[in-house]
């Protein structure tokens, strides 16, 4: 796969991430986040425990239906303030260091991007959003969604009453680094990723221009191509993201590590529940991943394009992706 203009470092400000990053993550976060509870609920899910209540649902419209029967619509959006408030951080984090990687990547003489620069690319931002923000926020966000409470019935009290709540409820009791739970594996988990997701979508968005003759793509290609793309990802990757699900939902341990407590946690789930357990809530998971990064997508090009127009606007040059504005 050969490196063209559409992988080209471009000179765009930070503000401009920030905004079009922004407003992706949070129609992604508003649309999808119902698909991501039923995921985590899927993922914590105990064989042994499924054995004795025999008619829990295994299918992922079932654990939806089942929750919304027990706790109400609302449930489906536990840990939507976590997400939330870490989605604009995150998105911006995500697609500028993906293009400051780019630039650095890039060839000093032609400033083009291998398709190898933008792989590395990805895999930096993915590590890069993991530990800036993607780890805590995924900690308060799984506790939340853990909790088998009514959002329908006010004498139902949950242990943790919001994000914020969850948040200091954690550090007071656990220490703060306890938010860090998972970290190494949230990091492999963004950094797989987020290699393959920008890859595949760079080159699907390449080919795509090439086959057409387009100066930009119109925003139904944005949204199909991110979704085809965005779906690869939990298909490399899903055993770890299992994994890390089961780290960040325990109590913290008195003096275990975070190796001894991965390796305890990848032998239970081997030996209690076999190795189908790895790959539970996958279905969930593409089907949130795969419209989330169409979404994301769409809307980042959008968005981002309207601000181009408009810079450009104010200095009286006109750009070819202006008739898809």
């Amino acid at each position: 796969m050969a490196a063209t203009k559409s992988q080209t470092t471009t000179k765009t400000g930070l503000s401009t991430h920030l905004l079009a990053g922004g407003a992706a993550g949070l129609a992604e976060a508003m649309c999808c986040h119902p698909l991501d509870t039923i995921k985590v609920r899927m993922q914590l899910k105990n064989s042994r425990r499924a054995v004795i209540d025999a008619s829990a649902p295994k299918s992922f419209l079932g654990v939806g239906q089942r929750i919304v029967q027990r706790e109400g619509v609302r449930a489906l959006y536990k840990g939507l303030g976590a997400v939330v408030s870490g989605i604009v951080p995150k998105m911006a984090i995500r697609f500028s260091s993906f293009e400051y990687y780019k630039t650095l990547l890039a060839n000093k003489e032609t400033g083009v991007v291998p398709t190898s620069g933008v792989f590395l690319a990805g895999l930096g931002a993915g590590i890069t959003e993991a530990v800036a923000v993607v780890t805590p926020m995924d900690v308060v966000k799984i506790r939340l969604q853990a909790q088998r409470h009514s959002t329908v019935d006010p004498m139902d009290v949950p242990k943790y009453r919001n994000a914020l709540h969850a948040a200091f409820t954690i550090v007071k009791e656990e220490g703060p680094m306890t938010l860090y739970k998972g970290v190494a594996l949230t990091a492999l988990r963004q950094a797989t990723n987020q290699a393959v997701n920008f890859t595949f979508y760079q080159e699907f968005k390449r080919i795509a221009r090439q086959m057409q003759g387009l100066d930009e793509l119109p925003s139904y290609q944005h949204l199909i191509l991110g979704g085809v793309s965005g779906a690869m990802g939990p298909l490399s990757n899903a055993p770890i993201d299992t994994i890390k699900t089961r780290i960040q939902k325990a109590t913290t341990v008195a003096g275990e590590s975070g190796w001894t407590r991965f390796v305890t946690v990848t032998r239970d789930i081997a030996q209690k529940e076999g190795y189908k357990a790895f790959y539970r809530g996958l279905t969930p998971r593409i089907l949130r991943v795969a419209p989330g990064q169409a979404i994301t997508f769409m809307v980042y090009e959008k968005v981002k394009a309207w601000i181009d127009i408009w810079n450009a606007r104010s200095q009286h040059i006109r750009l070819p992706s202006e008739k898809y504005a």
